[in-house]
């Protein structure tokens, strides 16, 4: 039924998924959709778009050319065809949930006479506890760029306001000059759904801030200039609107670039793992709570609609604790001890 995986992440062994021209064509409409009405990012657009391709190659394999004719069969054989690849649970999850939307919106646009999307559930996953770094090794990473490096102010700043605001990587490539507020210690980001929110500065990250918008990105942003990225003349509020943190060209720094910027950090740290922007934010959440923080107040800095989103992190400090009361307390120390000789 489908063809044998060509890398764990990958499509089809023979190419990318083929779609025909109306399942296409029905993608540009559901995009609108997106956009529009749901208001979500360009990026989950795309890889919602990109996870489709995959469902119309398998309706274009298995000749289904009418709407009408994806039956609980179908969806049944594509789902369990997709388990038998190996996907990550995430990976499963993701596709569904786009199967899910764009069935909904067949049936809201009146393409098909009901709604199809009982016949795709949700996978169960395991909730997996989000990777974070103690205080020493988060200290370590964010100060970690040299200064006296050709882009080490800049690169100092972001992670700073990374781990000083929790934002993620597309929320930090969207912040514009004059979403910082430097007098008043905040700054407003654009997160998912197209929703602003406010988030306080740390002392830190203003003086990397500072720093950076003094020393650097006037150098940056007049190499932009020079390239003809940015049109002339760039007024006081022109300069407002481009993006905050520019690339070495003066051009805007794209999400890639921010994530290369975290790992290399990382790596030269001695920070073992998968080091990402993510883990930064995961940092920030969990930091926020150890010192006493409201879950509330740390849904609301996150960003997060539902607070059941933002309770993942109380399983992170239930796990910190019970590590400890294992290590200090006398009877988990004795057990700890155990453990250790056993020659198991």
């Amino acid at each position: 039924m489908f063809a044998a995986r060509r890398a764990k992440r990958g499509g089809p062994a023979s190419g990318e998924p083929v779609c025909t021209p109306r399942f296409l064509r029905s993608l540009d409409g559901f995009r609108t959709y997106q956009q529009v009405e749901l208001g979500l990012s360009g990026n989950t657009i795309q890889a919602y778009r990109r996870d489709l391709h995959h469902f119309g190659d398998f309706l274009r394999r298995r000749g289904v050319e009418h709407w009408s004719h994806i039956t609980p069969h179908v969806v049944q054989d594509y789902l369990v065809g997709l388990s038998s690849l190996g996907y990550k649970e995430t990976t499963l999850a993701r596709r569904v949930v786009a199967l899910r939307m764009w069935l909904r919106w067949l049936h809201l646009t009146h393409q098909v006479g009901e709604d199809r999307t009982s016949l795709v559930e949700l996978p169960k996953r395991w909730q997996r506890l989000p990777e974070t770094l103690n205080l020493d090794r988060t200290a370590d990473l964010v100060t970690s760029p040299d200064p006296a490096s050709a882009l080490g102010l800049r690169d100092r700043a972001i992670l700073e306001v990374f781990y000083a605001c929790g934002l993620r990587a597309s929320e930090l490539c969207g912040l514009r000059a004059g979403d910082i507020n430097m007098d008043g210690a905040y700054l407003r980001c654009m997160g998912k759904g197209r929703k602003e929110r406010v988030t306080p500065i740390g002392r830190k990250a203003l003086e990397a801030l500072e720093t950076y918008l003094h020393d650097l990105r006037p150098m940056l942003l007049q190499k932009g200039l020079d390239r003809g990225r940015w049109k002339l003349p760039l007024t006081r509020t022109a300069a407002a609107g481009l993006p905050l943190f520019l690339s070495r060209s003066g051009g805007p720094m794209e999400r890639t670039a921010m994530w290369g910027i975290v790992r290399r950090e990382a790596k030269r740290q001695g920070i073992a793992g998968k080091v990402s922007p993510h883990t930064l934010r995961h940092s920030f959440a969990t930091h926020l709570l150890e010192g006493g923080a409201d879950l509330r107040v740390v849904q609301e800095l996150l960003g997060h609609a539902s607070i059941a989103t933002t309770e993942i992190y109380t399983h992170v400090q239930t796990r910190r604790l019970q590590e400890i009361h294992a290590r200090c307390h006398p009877r988990g120390a004795d057990e700890m001890r155990r453990k250790e000789q056993s020659p198991d």
